[in-house]
């Protein structure tokens, strides 16, 4: 490890458990008259079943449509109104929903995700079902179906994950899957996944903290707890051998993802990795940029970043062609990049930047109230550890070469590769056919 930053982040964490299960993470700070309140559960794509892929997904859409005291589109209304944001996201992991608001209203933010937690069930109609189905649809046309490389991360994981791997599907679902849900099915996958004992409550902003877990514990403290659903096995693949996959789509020009199999987000090495990313493609000097952009001229951008993923981890490398040059030419140029690393290590000047900005990007990352809860909120949950955010600037400054070489060696092996071609429809690409 290279000698860690005296520089660092530290935030007050105050960290309490409800009766009922409920995990609250409190975070004052009275910088600014804000309070961000952020709800995580413990339940996204992973936890699906066959043939019901994208609820996790459908309920992030569902929990905004109401609930026993809730009025339907009143959460957007209520919070718009009071002058805060507001937003809900699902992932492979879990599913958050979040408001950020003048520090008055903190009791409005707790009492709609109280309602939505404890009395959801009698508020969700079949029509709500209905008409969130088709939205869900619509939205899957838009922003996958119809939208240039928008099938590409699902057709990677496709190849990327055997049959049956939670991770293998997308989150929104498939559109068979997303027609076959039932209210029965709804009111069931509610009842195992949204309890207060499956969730963790994360406040960041102006607020006492005796005070805000008095407030929390008055708007939750009654929802009763749940049996909560069995954590789905998530292996790592073996690293059995390189896969390859094409997708024809409506592009202009072809793009290249390269996939490899990383560690998790609580894994000891998952910085090492993530460095890594800053080193290849952050800024106009990283390898990838300077090499494929710059000086050859073979690519229009390309990126690299890892998935923060509570089980099997992601590093994954993304190239888009210039025009005339063809996918598997492209393709070849990154190896070449990755391979030069790898037989030539690092270089401490370029660690020394990628260091820099990666801590920027902390910093960045926690100067917000609403992405500082969201930080928070992915490290108690996926992690089991809130006081990450405290600890991880000084983690990313003590990173050595030789971590990132070691990292580098271990998750830049071919045998655990998937590569993905996005081609023109017109345009042939030697990728079709191959294992």
């Amino acid at each position: 490890m290279a000698p860690a930053s005296s520089a660092a982040m530290r935030f007050e964490i105050r960290e309490h458990v409800l009766d009922n299960g409920l995990r609250v993470v409190l975070q004052p700070d009275a910088s600014a008259p804000l309070v961000a309140v952020h709800v995580m559960y413990h339940v996204g794509s992973k936890n699906e079943r066959a043939g019901r892929t994208g609820f996790a997904h459908l309920f992030e859409h569902l929990l905004f449509q109401g609930s026993e005291h809730v009025p339907r589109e009143h959460h957007f209304k209520l919070i718009q109104d009071a002058g805060g944001t507001l937003n809900g996201t699902t992932w492979f992991d879990r599913t958050n929903y979040f408001e950020t608001l003048p520090a008055n209203e903190l009791d409005l933010g707790l009492w709609l995700e109280s309602d939505r937690m404890g009395f959801f069930k009698p508020g969700i109609t079949q029509e709500k079902l209905d008409n969130q189905r088709e939205v869900v649809k619509n939205e899957r046309r838009q922003s996958y179906e119809n939208r240039p490389y928008g099938l590409a991360f699902e057709a990677l994981l496709a190849r990327a994950y055997d049959e049956g791997h939670p991770y293998r599907h997308p989150t929104i679902g498939y559109m068979p899957d997303i027609d076959a849900a039932r209210l029965e099915d709804v009111h069931e996958f509610f009842d195992l996944h949204y309890g207060p004992n499956n969730a963790t409550l994360v406040l960041v902003g102006d607020f006492d903290p005796a005070a805000a877990l008095a407030r929390v514990e008055a708007w939750f403290g009654e929802i009763p707890a749940r049996p909560v659903a069995a954590r789905p096995d998530v292996p790592v693949p073996a690293r059995g051998g390189e896969r390859r996959t094409l997708l024809r789509d409506r592009v202009q020009m072809p793009r290249v993802y390269l996939m490899y199999h990383s560690p998790r987000y609580a894994d000891p090495d998952f910085e090492d990795v993530v460095l890594l990313n800053y080193l290849l493609a952050d800024g106009n000097s990283s390898r990838l940029e300077k090499t494929l952009v710059y000086e050859k001229r073979m690519a229009a951008d390309v990126t690299s970043f890892t998935w923060p993923t509570e089980s099997a981890g992601m590093c994954f490398v993304v190239a888009t062609a210039r025009p005339g040059v063809a996918a598997a030419d492209l393709e070849t140029e990154v190896r070449d990049v990755l391979d030069d690393l790898l037989r030539d290590g690092v270089e401490e000047q370029e660690m020394q930047g990628a260091r820099n900005r990666a801590r920027r990007g902390l910093l960045n990352g926690r100067a917000g109230f609403g992405d500082r809860a969201d930080a928070i909120a992915h490290a108690a949950v996926l992690r089991g550890d809130a006081g990450y955010v405290n600890d991880a600037f000084t983690r990313y400054g003590a990173i050595a070469r030789a971590d990132v070489e070691r990292a580098a060696g271990t998750v830049l092996d071919p045998r655990g590769l998937t590569v993905l071609h996005v081609v023109p429809e017109e345009e042939t690409d030697t990728t079709e056919g191959t294992p």
